[in-house]
């Protein structure tokens, strides 16, 4: 099985995209935030607080990357590959069924009568995940499973993964501001309940699919 393949930039953007979304879409205390933003202040203040969160992850994600390089020669053992992808799948199908059990309503918080400026949207948004250090295990478990570091790849190549994290991360908080605030009549706890539910199924494939892959030796990625 040959584990180790030559990846391309747009192999890099596109994994990245996908690591970017995947981290994104559960609705934790962030996403809950985000879509009250966007109910009660308007949709650009959700927005932006799902940009505060995309930096908070790609630190995160740069913390986790540039880590895993230090286990290059691990890496670069096919029988490690195999191991580290499957274990990837694991955690990635545990982070699903977690989302699909957690329950986002009860992160919702009082709304405050003051919109507060754009920028302290962001920054306060940026602070709340920031301070749930968790989410390296989650990068560990998607950058394994996407073989997202690679022992061949460039410092320079690597970058544009990472501007593909930030753009799957972006166009994840502008569908769902823009989502919830199309729908905002009828979007109610029972919807973002619902919500958080579907996308921890589409999760749990993900990491299912990612698990007989590995198995077979085959891939998508």
């Amino acid at each position: 099985m040959n584990w180790i393949e030559e990846v391309t930039i747009l192999d890099l953007i596109i994994k990245g995209f996908i690591v970017g979304v995947v981290v994104s879409a559960p609705l934790g205390p962030v996403g809950v935030l985000c879509i009250q933003r966007t109910l009660n202040k308007g949709r650009w203040y959700g927005f932006v607080t799902g940009l505060g969160a995309t930096l908070s992850d790609l630190v995160y994600a740069l913390i986790t990357g540039y880590g895993m390089t230090f286990v290059v020669d691990f890496i670069e053992n096919p029988q490690n590959m195999f191991y580290l992808q499957f274990l990837g799948s694991i955690m990635l199908l545990v982070f699903g069924i977690y989302t699909f059990r957690s329950n986002p309503v009860q992160s919702i918080r009082p709304v405050s009568g003051n919109k507060g400026t754009l920028v302290h949207n962001f920054v306060t948004a940026f602070f709340v995940t920031f301070s749930n250090p968790l989410i390296i295990f989650l990068f560990i478990g998607l950058f394994a499973r996407f073989s997202f570091v690679l022992p061949e790849v460039e410092l320079y190549e690597q970058s544009f993964g990472y501007l593909g994290i930030i753009g799957g991360a972006i166009t994840w908080w502008f569908l769902i501001t823009y989502l919830v605030n199309k729908l905002r009549t009828r979007f109610d706890l029972r919807g973002i309940w619902i919500l958080n539910r579907i996308i921890g199924v589409i999760v749990m494939i993900v990491a299912l699919v990612g698990v007989i892959l590995t198995i077979t030796g085959k891939s998508i990625y």
